[in-house]
């Protein structure tokens, strides 16, 4: 494995700014998508991977040919091009540190951004090993550039050594993943595999089985705007309303900031308006899907609490649905889980099967019918300034997508 290139695909890619935009109409939603994707476009072709295209919605496709013939599964490797909105993705420069000897990382373009081992209980196991963080004013980028960076590698090492045996391996690379529309022109007929992996997931050595079930929760509340001049048993204010449904939510319970392993949330993450009219948007995630049906109904009656309370208010509860746990669908194709752990073991590695309290494509993708676990591919702190990437858990990865391949060729 060529561990510097892949440190320089990786640094190359978190240069190019693919922050996604949920309110552009646009697909992708940002053009350092398309740019991201012209580059993946001339990368693979530069190793001699079949079928290389950017289609018309900035999906990036390839094939790497089998070098066995016969009846070999297709499977397919995935990740995704946009950064989250959450943190700036602008001029991101990356921090290389070799030979990390321990100890706190303070980000230099802003001291106080501090990535503390207290925090990140890894760095413990990492001394020795190279490290990636920015520079502390934007997020790095490693979710998911790590994981493409990781998938183009293995790409080229299979390319170049035509002796491992293999089936038809698919690359397909997404935009908008961070924003939920991730696999919204996917076309799985012409990616055509049995299984496929997101290689989205922190750290080193797991493989993400489930993720939760995600719903959409619109609030939107209704109020009488007038001059405050003559408001007086006129004026109806929606922001006041607002307030008491907010302090209404629960916080010591079905909160993000209550809350780990499998509990699930509401959690309200967006507020815009005035006095006439204002919208809250939160997100509700539980591991049960069945469970989500019972936040939206919470919902409701806080609503229904807070029109009480404020005459002349009106408040509706508007349900979309996200996307479903990725478990409910991997135990129609077990092989998919059991083999990324026989590749572990290959390598003399024990992979976790492990839940992700959020959700990756992989989700999306096995509800349309294909499994699609989660792989680790070494970041960490995603969203965040304070977000690290280790590469050596990077090369670990493509090693995994190595023996992974060679593992489906195994019969029945």
């Amino acid at each position: 494995m060529n561990s510097e290139r892949l440190l320089t695909r990786f640094l190359e890619y978190v240069q190019i700014d693919t922050t996604a935009n949920e309110t552009s109409q646009a697909y992708p939603s940002s053009p350092g998508q398309w740019e991201l994707g012209q580059l993946l476009v001339r990368q693979l072709q530069s190793h001699g991977l079949a079928d290389v295209q950017q289609d018309e919605h900035g999906l990036v496709w390839a094939t790497i040919p089998a070098t066995l013939h016969g009846e070999v599964p297709v499977i397919a490797f995935n990740a995704h091009l946009d950064t989250s909105p959450e943190t700036s993705g602008t001029n991101v420069k990356p921090q290389v540190i070799r030979n990390y000897r321990g100890g706190d990382l303070v980000l230099l373009g802003d001291p106080q951004q501090v990535i503390q081992v207290v925090e990140n209980p890894a760095l413990q196991t990492l001394h020795g090993a190279t490290l990636i963080t920015s520079d502390g004013t934007t997020l790095l980028g490693s979710d998911d550039k790590a994981g493409m960076a990781v998938i183009v590698e293995a790409a080229a090492h299979l390319m170049e050594h035509p002796e491992i045996p293999h089936g038809v391996i698919r690359l397909l690379f997404t935009c908008d993943e961070e924003i939920g529309r991730g696999v919204s022109h996917v076309d799985l007929e012409k990616l055509g595999a049995t299984v496929c992996y997101t290689l989205d997931g922190s750290g080193a050595g797991e493989i993400d089985v489930e993720t939760f079930s995600a719903d959409l929760a619109t609030v939107t509340v209704r109020g009488v705007n007038i001059h405050p001049s003559i408001a007086k048993g006129r004026m109806v204010n929606a922001l006041r309303a607002v307030g008491e449904f907010l302090a209404r939510l629960p916080r010591d319970r079905l909160a993000p900031e209550a809350t780990d392993g499998r509990l699930g949330f509401i959690h309200p993450y967006h507020i815009a308006g005035g006095v006439g009219q204002a919208v809250v948007k939160l997100i509700l995630r539980d591991f049960q899907t069945a469970e989500l049906a019972r936040h939206a109904a919470l919902l409701v009656a806080l609503a229904a609490e807070v029109e009480r309370g404020f005459p002349g208010v009106k408040i509706d509860v508007a349900i979309t649905k996200q996307y479903r746990n990725m478990g409910d669908g991997l135990v129609r194709e077990p092989r998919a889980v059991e083999y990324a752990e026989q590749a572990y073991q290959r390598l003399g590695r024990v992979a976790k099967r492990t839940v992700v309290r959020g959700g990756t494509d992989g989700a999306l993708l096995t509800e349309k019918g294909l499994p699609t676990p989660n792989l680790s591919t070494g970041q960490h702190n995603p969203h965040s300034r304070l977000e690290w990437a280790c590469l050596d858990e990077m090369l670990q990865a493509t090693k995994v997508l190595v023996e992974l391949v060679q593992v489906w060729t195994q019969p029945e």
